[in-house]
């Protein structure tokens, strides 16, 4: 579903595709409901070993995190800090990924290419990112951890799924089109990068 509450779009999941065709890149997004923390080995368990995940994120939202997590009393968990991981590293397995597990958001740091761009057209998806250096801004915005699964795989890679409340702002830099707003930048800044380099070479070109 996706909602504008004082001035925010809110997606909360559950999330369809129809739900983010109205979503472009560039566009600042806030998530509710439910998020899992998955990263690389999780992504590698599913695509190379063919093992399914262990929690259901169809038609919700995986973070490209490793977190810091305090235990408590009776299995019960606090989030501590959970800043994004370069989502590039996923880069390799998140078409298979994003065919296989139906997951609808996928939150991280910088941007991805060609398969992630390939998942989100063909399955309705879209990439965002979490402004590094906000970790323990974002713990706050989680409300619970729900679960904790494969936990033997360490603290940074266990799939931490939980419930958020206006987790971002997350940067929308994949859409369900894909459309990849890293690299239009990077377009537009080498031409202003070849424009700049050609002045500043007419100008210091004494120099030798």
């Amino acid at each position: 579903m996706v909602e504008r509450i004082n001035g925010k779009t809110i997606l909360t999941t559950p999330i369809s595709a129809e739900d983010l065709k109205g979503i472009k890149i560039g566009d600042i997004v806030y998530l509710n409901g439910s998020m899992t923390t998955c990263r690389d080995v999780a992504h590698r368990r599913l695509v190379e070993e063919g093992r399914e995940l262990p929690v259901d994120v169809r038609n919700n939202t995986i973070f490209h995190a490793g977190p810091i997590i305090r235990p408590l009393e009776n299995d019960k968990f606090e989030m501590v800090s959970v800043g994004p991981t370069t989502s590039m590293r996923m880069e390799k397995f998140e078409y298979e990924f994003v065919k296989e597990t139906g997951v609808r958001v996928i939150i991280g740091k910088g941007g991805m290419k060609e398969n992630t761009e390939r998942a989100c057209k063909e399955f309705g998806a879209i990439h965002c990112v979490f402004p590094a250096g906000n970790a323990v801004v974002a713990a706050t915005e989680v409300e619970e951890i729900v679960r904790a699964e494969w936990r033997d795989l360490g603290m940074p890679e266990t799939l931490w799924n939980c419930r958020v409340k206006e987790f971002g702002p997350l940067i929308v830099s994949i859409d369900t089109e894909g459309n990849n707003w890293f690299e239009q930048q990077k377009v537009e800044f080498n031409k202003k990068k070849d424009a700049a380099t050609e002045e500043i070479c007419k100008q210091v070109g004494f120099i030798k």
